[in-house]
């Protein structure tokens, strides 16, 4: 028959493409290593170079996140492109260098821990140069820009511990965490309304463009002002014209129209946590606040629930699979809301709750990747059904 696709044997495909790997690796590490960090946090074990919670946040940014923006990156380059992003042996080579800097963190050896998580950045951003270079595709090449800014962030931090430089210390992990919300500000308003479009019947989620270099802007605002070590009104001052642009962008989206539809509502709810972490770090600025629910309703309900419904849907989407979220990936959503539930709410009211709203958080936190792996380990492991890439 024409047209028909091409049946074959299913065969082992975790290396055809960025997303396969690295969606599994960072599922496999966020379920273990917020439980370490749980133990470390209650005082049981220790780490013996990154001390205290800097593993922890190291880890979440410089470890789960940047796997899930590689891979990201890997699959979506090469359909920007119409190139190969690094695959086979080479996508192997990135992945163990990944893994080693891992493993690295959790040992004394400070200088190959270092030098393996910027030579992971700075070969992540290489592969994506090749291909948007090979395919002409300019539009993308500040993604690689971000990539090098990472790496630079990585450098700073592990710089500043080892005592090698002077530097400020919002040059690490602060403007780490600002390059990631960035790149989630850029993705979020390219594919949310589309998502939102496609996924609800009579959704007319859309896009303003002055409004869209309102809400991009007050995200490089925030990054220049941790750049400088900004505090009090200046910051807060930031923080809340973030927030009123990146409301209104939401409120164009038409979240309401979603709740049906899990697939969808994830990364609404996702947004949702991005507009209470800028309310909250403005409180925070003047002194209204501790500073920590801020950063984990960024950490844990903004990236926490955005990868996992990401991963989810381009997972699906790139095996083969109805763009359906089933009872296993609802039920991994709803723990991922509770854990940024559990963090961010109980300490803001009572400081005293922190201890046990941390240990519920990381429980639901790793209940929410331990499902995802049972649903989606086959389907990144093997090759589609149809035979077709992917």
């Amino acid at each position: 028959m024409t047209g028909a696709v091409q049946r074959g044997p299913r065969r082992l495909a975790l290396w055809d493409l960025g997303f396969r790997p690295f969606y599994l690796l960072a599922a496999l590490f966020a379920a273990l290593s917020v439980p370490l960090w749980a133990l470390q946090f209650s005082g049981l074990i220790a780490t013996p170079w990154l001390r205290g919670s800097l593993w922890h946040a190291h880890e979440m940014v410089f470890g789960y996140t940047l796997a899930i923006v590689v891979g990201f990156l890997f699959t979506a380059g090469r359909n920007w492109s119409g190139q190969p992003t690094p695959s086979g042996p080479a996508l192997m080579a990135l992945a163990a260098l990944w893994l080693a800097a891992r493993v690295l963190a959790l040992t004394p050896w400070a200088i190959a821990a270092a030098a393996a998580n910027v030579a992971f950045l700075l070969l992540a951003a290489w592969g994506l140069w090749r291909a948007l270079r090979a395919g002409g595709n300019r539009r993308n090449y500040f993604f690689v820009g971000l990539l090098l800014a990472l790496a630079c962030a990585a450098a700073a931090l592990h710089l500043v511990q080892l005592r090698w430089l002077d530097l400020p210390p919002a040059l690490g992990l602060p403007v780490a965490l600002d390059l990631v919300l960035f790149i989630i500000t850029v993705m979020t308003g390219r594919v949310l309304p589309m998502f939102t479009n496609n996924g609800v019947p009579g959704a007319q989620a859309r896009r303003e463009p002055r409004l869209e270099s309102l809400v991009l802007g007050s995200v490089l605002a925030l990054l220049a002002a941790d750049a400088l070590d900004l505090h009090g009104w200046p910051l807060a001052s930031l923080a809340a014209l973030a927030l009123a642009a990146h409301s209104a962008r939401w409120l164009l989206w038409q979240p309401w129209k979603t709740l049906r539809h899990p697939l969808v509502w994830v990364l609404h709810a996702a947004y949702g946590w991005l507009l209470l972490h800028l309310g909250l770090r403005a409180a925070a600025a003047l002194g209204w606040v501790a500073a920590g629910p801020a950063t984990h309703a960024l950490t844990v309900g903004l990236i926490g629930m955005l990868t996992l419904g990401m991963i989810t849907r381009t997972a699906l989407g790139h095996t083969g699979q109805p763009l359906r979220a089933g009872r296993i990936e609802t039920a991994a959503y709803l723990a991922m809301l509770g854990a940024a539930f559990a963090r961010v709410v109980p300490p803001l009211i009572d400081a005293g709750w922190l201890l046990p709203a941390a240990g519920v958080s990381a429980a639901l936190w790793s209940l929410a990747f331990v499902l995802y792996l049972l649903r989606y380990t086959p389907l990144l492991l093997w090759s589609r059904a149809d035979g077709l890439p992917g």
